[in-house]
């Protein structure tokens, strides 16, 4: 029964995770980074915090009881991921919300499950899966097979992006109806591989932070909710990167006047951006209740993802950003998705195997 219930959290998780960006699309006349910063303070500062508050009593003094090496590889991958996380709005602004997610997330599937096994070859821990392991087992063998896949079905989704890219300029000639998403194949792909790649590092960062995880639990912590001190630390990084970036394109791009901009419905980007945000959080509050029930890191992280890449590519679908496409641009994008799928799955029966 806690199996299932587990695979419940990590729907809605993936769910939410897919659907965030769905708030951002209708802000008004504020620029990509006055949006993602609003945002940004209640996905990575606000929420996260107000949920600690809630479900970990004296989390505070768990954060200070912990030691700085604990607390600097946590919020260092907090940082890295939070590049991830910048370049992933970018990706899916000039990528769309079916193929950004599909390319981004199946790379993010594929190091999540090895980021750490890589780290542990060279700091050991015990009881910690490392990449020699890997290589060395049936187990191990079927994780390498699936990132294999992974990156095969990434690049079948570049090529159904380019083929889509192709597709929608001959539709639109003559079209002067403004599309809602700003297609861009080649800035979009390379922002989707470094985001996809960086935005691992999340779930390594909650391996980092385990220690913190395990504290709460010892002074009396539901383990449900044991994740959320980790996330207020792992994602001060995230506030840090993203919050930087975004003052300098606010300064670059002069767009600081946003946030006071009468021309724009304030009130409605203000209510959307948090919206947004929050629901950004909500896929990690779940994930980490689910990671609890399943009791599998690594599938946990697998798992997650797939409900993810089926929500958005769902919305995809919602939005009719395939609308204008040939049938083989399609069956091409379906080909790409199914191989990550396979990938994932491949992924998580090699994990599974695992003794």
């Amino acid at each position: 029964m806690g199996v299932i219930i587990g695979v419940i959290y990590h729907f809605i998780g993936g769910a939410a995770a897919g659907s965030f960006y769905m708030p951002y699309m209708k802000v008004k006349k504020w620029a990509w980074e006055s949006m993602w910063i609003i945002g940004g303070f209640f996905s990575w500062l606000i929420i996260p915090t107000l949920a600690a508050w809630l479900t970990v009593p004296g989390f505070t003094g768990i954060i200070h009881s912990t030691n700085w090496s604990t607390l600097w590889w946590t919020y260092f991958m907090g940082v890295l991921w939070g590049i991830g996380g910048l370049t992933y709005g970018l990706g899916v602004r000039y990528l769309g919300m079916s193929l950004g997610n599909s390319v981004i997330l199946g790379l993010t599937a594929a190091f999540g499950a090895l980021l750490p096994a890589v780290y542990y070859d060279f700091s050991y821990h015990p009881g910690k899966v490392t990449f020699t392991e890997l290589m060395g087992h049936d187990w191990g063998h079927y994780i390498l097979i699936g990132v294999a896949i992974c990156l095969i079905g990434i690049a079948i989704s570049g090529k159904a992006g380019m083929m889509k890219d192709k597709d929608i300029t001959q539709q639109k000639k003559g079209n002067k109806e403004e599309n809602a998403i700003q297609y861009k194949i080649g800035t979009g792909l390379i922002v989707a591989v470094i985001s996809g790649i960086l935005s691992a590092c999340f779930n390594y960062g909650i391996e980092a932070g385990t220690p913190m995880a395990q504290m709460a639990v010892q002074r009396g912590v539901d383990p449900l909710f044991q994740n959320n001190v980790i996330f207020v630390v792992l994602l001060w990084g995230g506030l840090t990167t993203n919050f930087i970036w975004c003052v300098i394109l606010n300064i670059r791009n002069k767009s600081y006047g946003d946030y006071g901009d009468k021309k724009a419905p304030l009130m409605k980007n203000y209510l959307l951006s948090a919206a947004a945000g929050t629901t950004w959080f909500l896929q990690f509050f779940f994930y980490g209740m689910g990671e609890t029930k399943l009791g599998n890191g690594a599938s946990s992280w697998i798992l997650h993802m797939a409900f993810i890449i089926l929500v958005a590519n769902i919305w995809g679908l919602v939005l009719k950003e395939w609308k204008m496409v040939k049938r083989r641009t399609l069956i091409t994008i379906t080909a790409g998705i199914a191989a990550i799928l396979i990938s994932i799955l491949f992924v998580g029966y090699g994990n599974g195997l695992k003794p």
